[in-house]
């Protein structure tokens, strides 16, 4: 039997994944090491229960199947729910800001209009930490758990054990839209120390580009001839490079309560240790022994001197437990986070 709210569609957080590409796991360019699985899975369950699920560009412009009853959420796209709205086109149910306000502070800008549109919205914390809450309606907001692909481990990278004593570094070149709790000046800053004993990689798009928009702050430039030593390129799986190394340097993009990306579970699901600095709430969704909190030493050699002096033993516990998380129920509202989703706002 159809669901009672019917059919949902859905602004992806990019155009590129604009006619139903959101839910397409054979592109391998956009599914790039399966980050369009938690949407697979997402369709897979609409359609159990006679619901589907389309990109938002297809009800806007081939008119599939919209009705009354149907759905609207925007992942940040905010070009089309005025439109969507005032034709009568479906309800909106839910926007989810999937970025911090570091990436786009536009959008927390404005969270009155969109509390004031849409039936929820979703964000990572519900308290105003890192954002501003004037003209909220706040009994609107809800926490958003990143969707993640996986509720295990990656059995063939996680098991390998030939693995460099060092640490890996896995992000692009980027420049904060707004610097308040950024994290990106502190990531190149730990790098520059790590370069300087000699144990760092460096993975991403667009270090070497000096003449990028990225590439135009005091930090890069600081530190670019560093940067360049220990840059190895762009690649196109994080997780055949994570398996080759004991630790990855996992620091989120801004610090803020709840903000906790796929730079973690990347880690756990190849076994390699993260060495974590980023939501201040951490140890409240994610166990303490499957990463080294930096916050706990005085400096960045005494994060280092820490993780190289782990007996094999320490190393082998936390990888295991960070396993175990994969796998229990605290990782659940990762793993369900787009069928919590629809089902909160389908009641």
């Amino acid at each position: 039997m159809p669901h009672p709210n019917g059919n949902i569609y859905i602004d992806p957080s990019y155009p590129a994944f604009n006619n139903d590409k959101l839910f397409d796991l054979n592109d391998v360019v956009l599914n790039r090491d399966d980050q369009l699985m938690p949407f697979h899975r997402l369709r897979m369950a609409l359609r159990e229960r006679g619901q589907s699920i389309h990109t938002a560009d297809l009800l806007l412009t081939k008119n599939i199947g919209a009705s009354e009853a149907a759905s609207y959420v925007s992942l940040g796209i905010i070009d089309n729910f005025s439109q969507i709205q005032e034709e009568g086109r479906a309800k909106l149910k839910a926007f989810v800001l999937m970025e911090p306000p570091v990436v786009a502070p536009h959008l927390y800008k404005m969270l009155p209009e969109l509390t004031e549109a849409f039936e929820l919205v979703y964000l990572h914390n519900v308290d105003g930490d890192g954002y501003d809450l004037t003209g909220v309606k706040r009994e609107k907001l809800r926490r958003l758990y990143l969707p993640i692909p996986y509720h295990k481990v990656l059995e063939p990278f996680w098991s390998n054990q030939q693995r460099a004593n060092r640490v890996v570094v896995i992000n692009g070149n980027h420049k904060p839209k707004s610097v308040q709790s950024e994290l990106y000046s502190t990531r190149i800053e730990v790098m520059s120390v790590l370069a300087a004993a000699e144990v760092v990689d460096l993975y991403g798009r667009g270090w070497e580009r000096w003449w990028s928009r990225a590439a135009l702050w005091l930090p890069y430039w600081t530190n670019r001839k560093t940067l360049m030593s220990i840059y190895k390129g762009s690649i196109p799986s994080k997780f055949e490079v994570l398996q080759r190394y004991r630790f990855c340097l996992c620091f989120e993009n801004m610090a803020m309560k709840g903000y906790i990306t796929e730079k973690l579970f990347d880690c756990l699901y190849s076994g390699t240790i993260p060495l974590y600095l980023g939501a201040p709430d951490i140890e409240c969704y994610v166990p303490e022994d499957v990463y080294i909190d930096c916050r706990k030493f005085q400096s960045w050699e005494d994060v280092w001197k820490y993780a190289s002096g782990l007996p094999t033993d320490k190393i082998e516990a936390m990888r295991e437990a960070g396993r175990h998380f994969l796998e229990s129920e605290l990782a659940r509202p990762f793993v369900d986070s787009l069928t919590n989703l629809v089902d909160e706002f389908s009641v």
